[in-house]
């Protein structure tokens, strides 16, 4: 593997925090187990089965707060996008809304770019108290605890930070849209090929190494 000027000296800062890679056991205890344990959840309490039952009777409300508790034992979304969507989901028509897209989303029938902007759309037209929903990181983080190996978690500013210092064209737009989300798939799916001996397993490992990139804890 031929690996860019950029790109290796990336890895070369990812492997000085975790000399074990995506095995080291200090980027499990930091980056990994806390996700992977929230995908876990995930799949005891909103599996596609599981789910399309709960839609079915109606429970809209106990699917929110099913998925509002999985992301709140999390770091990812900031305490203002917590409380925003807290604040979305507290009336039925928003649990309601919340709980027919999202589904459509991870688990609908539509090609994949279809689902995404009826997504974004979903979440734009949720109840608005005080502070936005339709953020980058409200609009991917449900996607990547349920089913991390097809979806990714952005962060913008990290993520353009890990761009710039990767070598990659990330073609990005504040709005939550297709185009951004596929240029970020596809700058996963570089570090995935440049770092294949590594191993990683999923979109978790991908979303922790860009992380380590563009935030300031690393």
């Amino acid at each position: 593997m031929t690996r860019s000027t950029k790109a290796e000296r990336c890895r070369r800062k990812f492997l000085r925090s975790f000399p074990g890679g995506f095995r080291d056991e200090t980027y499990i205890a930091w980056e990994r187990e806390y996700k992977w344990t929230a995908h876990r959840t995930w799949d005891e309490l909103l599996a596609r089965d599981r789910y399309r039952e709960l839609l079915a009777s109606g429970a809209f409300a106990e699917i929110a707060a099913h998925a509002a508790r999985v992301e709140s034992r999390t770091n990812l979304l900031f305490s203002f996008e917590k409380m925003a969507l807290r604040d979305a989901l507290k009336e039925r028509a928003g649990a309601r809304a919340f709980s027919e897209g999202l589904y459509a989303f991870l688990y609908g029938d539509a090609a994949p770019e279809a689902r995404f902007e009826t997504w974004c759309d979903v979440v734009a037209g949720l109840p608005r108290r005080q502070t936005r929903v339709l953020t980058w990181p409200i609009v991917t983080v449900f996607g990547f605890i349920a089913l991390p190996r097809e979806h990714i978690f952005l962060k913008p500013n990290v993520t353009k930070v890990a761009a710039s210092q990767y070598g990659y064209e990330f073609v990005y737009r504040s709005r939550p849209n297709w185009e951004t989300y596929e240029s970020y798939r596809g700058f996963a799916a570089q570090v995935r090929r440049d770092n294949a001996d590594l191993k990683p397993r999923d979109m978790i490992d991908l979303q922790s190494f860009i992380w380590v990139q563009g935030s300031d804890e690393y």
